[in-house]
């Protein structure tokens, strides 16, 4: 399969890796202030009970106390993320996030899924309850303000998504901001609501567990949202790794109204976003084939 080189003007792609052969980043560029909108129809917590959610090793900006979130427990190395999108390791109860305050969106979310969890998670009831989160300092992190009253409209799109959430408060903790990224309302009510069903049945058919990675990608003249200017992603990705057959694959689709495409394997992946987010883990094959 031929491979598409990497525009050299892609911007805040962060390359990641659990192994030695870890790079650092890449070449950020100055985004362009365009403003986008969406109304809001979800409520939203306060502060003080946004805190309450979370318990006090969580709090903490650390992996430390999510480490089962990742492959073999090797969270990604925080030292490879270019220092100045000012990364933050945040944990939840079921997902982690390697949080930019530059972009003051996620810049990679990871999920161990299985069918025991999913079972949980089904019937689960979404609260729609958004809130900032309260463990980012200010100046780093989106507020509700910034996603209300802009054109065209743009959804919160999660990159855990509630769906996956086995219980109550986790369900409360993916409606925080730093679970969200700009994200195209076709795009994320249809096309990435597809992918995210077709990894869940996936999890649900297989016998172990599986490892998803997810988050944007600011190519080249992409936007913001709000007096934050939360960065506008121009494609999304969902790195899928099964660590029982060692097999991964991956999704990376344009953040607007498109289709979902077949599936890369993690080669494709890699040279087409430059994110080596599974370092030296072995990956023996991709979905369909070994």
């Amino acid at each position: 399969m031929h491979l598409r080189k990497i525009a050299a003007g892609l911007s805040a792609l962060v390359l990641l890796s659990t192994g030695a052969e870890a790079r650092s980043l890449l070449d950020l560029i100055k985004p362009p202030a365009q403003h986008h909108e969406q109304g809001s129809r979800s409520g939203s917590i306060s502060q003080s009970a946004a805190l309450d959610l979370y318990s006090s090793q969580q709090k903490q900006a650390s992996f430390d106390g999510c480490t089962e979130l990742f492959p073999s427990s090797r969270p990604l190395a925080m030292a490879t993320v270019s220092a100045s999108m000012k990364p933050l390791a945040l944990c939840s109860d079921n997902f982690a996030v390697l949080y930019s305050q530059t972009s003051k969106t996620p810049l990679v979310v990871i999920e161990r899924l299985n069918a025991a969890q999913l079972k949980d998670a089904k019937g689960e009831e979404r609260t729609n309850q958004f809130y900032a989160d309260p463990r980012i300092p200010k100046s780093g992190r989106a507020e509700l303000s910034d996603y209300r009253s802009q054109k065209p409209a743009v959804d919160r799109g999660h990159q855990s998504p509630a769906a996956d959430a086995p219980n109550p408060n986790a369900m409360a903790q993916s409606f925080a901001l730093s679970n969200m990224v700009p994200q195209d309302p076709t795009n994320n009510r249809k096309i990435w609501s597809k992918v995210e069903s077709d990894v869940r049945k996936f999890a649900q058919r297989g016998g172990g567990n599986v490892y998803v990675f997810t988050g944007p990608l600011f190519d080249s003249g992409h936007g913001t949202v709000g007096d934050n200017k939360v960065w506008v992603p121009t494609r999304l990705y969902k790195l899928v790794y099964d660590a029982s057959s060692k097999r991964a694959w991956a999704y990376v689709l344009p953040n607007a109204e498109t289709r979902v495409e077949k599936p890369m394997d993690y080669e494709t992946f890699v040279k087409t976003t430059g994110l080596n987010l599974l370092g030296n883990l072995p990956v023996t094959g991709s979905v369909g084939r070994t």
